[in-house]
């Protein structure tokens, strides 16, 4: 009863906070969920391969997973809302320089670095650091409400870019995309978005007060054994289902699908991304969080054996979709989740970096392998099939972790 108590009290006061993270956390991957409807304009535009189109992701994600214990640093000691505020900016004014590729490829790998760079303050934890900094009892459905910003990313953008794309063309696809969410997002941040430890709050929720940030050292946080079993599940996850994300157009398209009919289902990823970090937000306040994640791995196995084995049905392609959503919507929740319980809160932004790090690299890799095996193979089935292996052994490495500690949590 107090636990729910504390839970209400802690919604009532801060309840734009999440809301307002949730958009921060979607600008983090603007480039990510909005690349599909460009591959096939780009290729036909400058005769690229799959591979070179999607090596711009890689590049991306291999600088930021560079910066991402760096950057976890800094929001540790400076608070996140400068850092946030700051990023917006930059992302979207990075994305929208996309517009002015060349077609030299190395002028486009030159433009994701720039993108990279620009990014570096928009990544998930600025904007978990902060909501864990004001929730403890109802931590799980913050995250959950926070990471939705990537189910709505998922949702919007695919459906956006394409018409974008259809009526203005790619490039000023590009520019419109980056303008539009600076504009919604900056001004609702700068309202809304502080943590406990950047000080300064509204007027209207001044009645609770900052909770004692406690936990381990950054050293211990190395020897945990803990750590290197979320390092491998998110990184196997990441790998697999944002390489099938991104390439899930592509797929739809290669057996009949509209790009327009192919772009509508791939957004049922974000519409049950929500729904699935809304649950899982539910599940993990009230369940062993290493036993919900260890479920909620297994889903994409079911994407990747509707689209293997009835592929060109539109109501198995659905299916799949929905089912790729509802892990997408819980993976990075039930890690910042994981890592709060276990870690504590002292050091939260340096450890949770080191697990973003490892998120960061699967979607390095992931997108830039499927594509590699379409360019090969033909077709995605090779992947499709890495799906099933990698995301089984994702879930064994959650189910493996055993309970927090309740010092920490």
């Amino acid at each position: 009863m107090m636990t729910s108590k504390n839970a209400i009290a802690e919604w009532r006061s801060y309840w734009f906070l999440p809301l307002a993270a949730a958009l921060g956390y979607a600008t983090s991957v603007i480039h990510v969920y909005s690349l599909g409807p460009f591959i096939e304009p780009l290729q036909q535009e400058f005769g690229w391969s799959r591979a070179q189109t999607s090596a711009g992701i890689t590049a991306a994600s291999i600088i930021s997973a560079i910066f991402c214990i760096p950057l976890g640093m800094v929001i540790d000691r400076i608070g996140p809302r400068r850092v946030g505020l700051f990023g917006v900016l930059t992302m979207t004014a990075a994305f929208s320089l996309l517009s002015t590729t060349t077609g030299d490829p190395l002028n486009w790998m030159l433009l994701w670095v720039v993108l990279a760079l620009g990014g570096l303050c928009v990544q998930a934890p600025i904007w978990t650091s902060a909501v864990a900094s004001r929730f403890e009892a109802s931590r799980g459905l913050g995250f959950a409400i926070t990471l939705s910003g990537a189910s709505v990313a998922a949702t919007v953008f695919p459906l956006l870019a394409t018409w974008l794309i259809g009526a203005y063309g790619w490039r000023s696809a590009f520019s419109y995309m980056a303008g539009m969410w600076a504009a919604l997002v900056f001004p609702i941040l700068f309202l809304c978005f502080r943590s406990a430890r950047d000080g300064g709050q509204p007027q209207a929720v001044t009645s609770a007060p900052a909770p004692v940030l406690t936990g381990i050292t950054f050293a211990e946080g190395l020897r945990s054994p803990t750590l290197y079993k979320l390092l491998m599940a998110g990184g196997l996850f990441a790998f697999t289902a944002i390489g099938a994300l991104v390439h899930f157009v592509p797929i739809l398209k290669g057996v009949g699908a509209t790009p327009m009919a192919a772009a509508g289902t791939a957004s049922l990823v974000g519409v049950f991304s929500i729904i699935g970090r809304i649950g899982t937000g539910l599940l993990l306040d009230r369940f062993p969080g290493h036993l919900v994640g260890a479920v909620a791995f297994l889903l994409p196995i079911i994407t990747a054996l509707l689209l293997l084995f009835d592929g060109a049905n539109p109501y198995s392609q659905a299916i799949a979709a929905a089912a790729l959503g509802l892990t997408v919507g819980s993976e990075v929740d039930v890690i910042a989740y994981l890592a709060a319980k276990h870690f504590g809160l002292r050091n939260f932004g340096a450890l949770y970096g080191a697990l973003v790090m490892a998120l960061t690299l699967g979607t390095a890799f992931g997108p830039l392998t499927a594509g590699m095996v379409f360019d090969h193979f033909g077709n995605y089935t090779a992947f499709l099939v890495a799906i099933i292996v990698l995301m089984a052994t994702s879930s064994l490495a959650l189910s493996s972790i055993g309970p927090a500690p309740h010092t920490h949590s």
